[in-house]
């Protein structure tokens, strides 16, 4: 041991003897995964659940391109283009549009982080899970008196008495089913000085919606429903009230990573030169302007009405094998996420556990509000065909001829 540092430290210098020293001081208790050994394997389903969606070949492509550096003048390209899709997605003229590295989950925390201060009032339209995930991240950031209302009927009169700075709205909320209207809201917001919210993770390019036109302050979505891209980035956009809001907040924003003046400056939304704020998943990049690419060649209007009549085709053959449909509704049905009640004597765990291991077919079952009552079918992006309802249709007949039912 004396002679192998003396010859480190003479040969390498100090500072490598001290790295041989530790080397020879210590001993690797974790041996390498055997698991590690063994090639990736990915079986192929069809993934008709709530999201994740399956990718399409020319995503599927794009994140297998070779990495550049995050701030490579071909990624700012690549993050402009985003830019102008989520403007062409989100049918807005907002220059404070851009992609968050992280989930919806992360552009909801952005937005909450950004726009809410202490003292501020907030208001949650609740219609399923998504409401009371925004209540509890709005509680998380500190003294913040938070309202709900579980009706949007009751909305006027909470938005009078709360007087909140910001109403959080679902647009499409994927554990009922239920898609919200949103014609009226802005305008009711900005007549009582509040600003407005909404989530469009589960609606986007399935049922319209016009950010500018319908007021909408702040509005974001993911990656991984109908835009058929992975899991990981989320688009949001900021109307100049929610942006002044923010440029004129008293405290710093309680996390750094989602602080929206740094996003800002590194996505090329203020005219100044770009600042490094985080390392981008410019993989997830490439594949979400892929995304973005292809919505736009499809045109909004031609994939609202895909998704329409796809989930209209869903429903006439879900109710043809006797099934009742959760939200009663027909303009209130979400396209992207139809919702289908349990059938009766049925566990809908043993009709999930059948159809993925007898057909390699995705399907879920509730969430929050709806557990345990409701079985979930999405219809997102290139899974929105007759031929994937065909083949989920006969999926689910077969497992109720084969699942237990109870005799109650």
């Amino acid at each position: 041991m004396l002679w192998a540092l003396t010859t480190a430290r003479a040969v390498l210098g100090h500072r490598t003897a001290g790295w041989v020293r530790t080397m020879a001081s210590h001993s690797l208790l974790v041996a390498p995964p055997a698991a590690l050994s063994k090639p990736l394997f990915i079986p192929s389903r069809l993934l008709l659940g709530p999201g994740p969606s399956n990718l399409t070949p020319r995503v599927m492509a794009a994140g297998g391109l070779q990495v550049l550096g995050h701030m490579h003048q071909e990624v700012y390209q690549i993050m402009d283009e985003i830019k102008q899709g989520i403007q062409y997605v989100f049918q807005t003229r907002n220059p404070l549009s851009l992609a968050i590295s992280g989930s919806g989950h992360c552009a909801l925390e952005a937005a909450l982080f950004n726009l809410l201060e202490p003292g501020d009032s907030f208001l949650v339209g609740v219609s399923g899970i998504w409401g009371q995930r925004a209540q509890d991240i709005a509680e998380r950031i500190g003294p913040c008196p938070a309202g709900s209302a579980s009706g949007c009927h009751l909305l006027p009169q909470a938005l009078a008495r709360h007087k909140p700075a910001l109403l959080f709205l679902a647009h499409g909320e994927s554990s009922t089913g239920v898609l919200q209207p949103l014609d009226g809201y802005g305008e009711l917001c900005h007549r009582h000085q509040c600003l407005l919210l909404v989530d469009s993770v589960a609606s986007l390019g399935g049922a319209p919606v016009y950010m500018d036109q319908q007021g909408i302050d702040v509005l974001y979505s993911g990656s991984q429903k109908v835009l058929n891209a992975p899991p990981g980035t989320s688009l949001i956009s900021f109307s100049n009230k929610a942006k002044n809001k923010i440029y004129a907040r008293k405290t710093k924003p309680v996390s750094f990573y989602l602080d929206i003046q740094w996003l800002a400056n590194f996505w090329g939304c203020d005219d100044k030169p770009r600042t490094y704020h985080h390392t981008t998943p410019v993989t997830s990049l490439y594949s979400l302007r892929e995304s973005l690419a292809h919505l736009a060649e499809q045109g909004l209007e031609n994939s609202w009405r895909q998704h329409r009549e796809a989930s209209e085709y869903l429903h006439a053959c879900l109710q043809g094998l006797g099934l009742q449909l959760f939200v009663k509704d027909p303009a209130l049905r979400l396209p992207t996420i139809t919702s289908v009640v349990v059938p009766t004597g049925y566990d809908w765990r043993d009709i999930v556990k059948y159809i993925m291991d007898h057909h390699d077919i995705e399907i879920a079952g509730g969430l929050g509000p709806s557990a345990g009552k409701v079985l979930r079918i999405g219809l997102l992006g290139g899974n929105a065909t007759r031929e994937s309802v065909d083949r989920v249709t006969r999926a689910l007949r077969e497992a109720l001829q084969r699942c237990p039912r109870s005799k109650l």
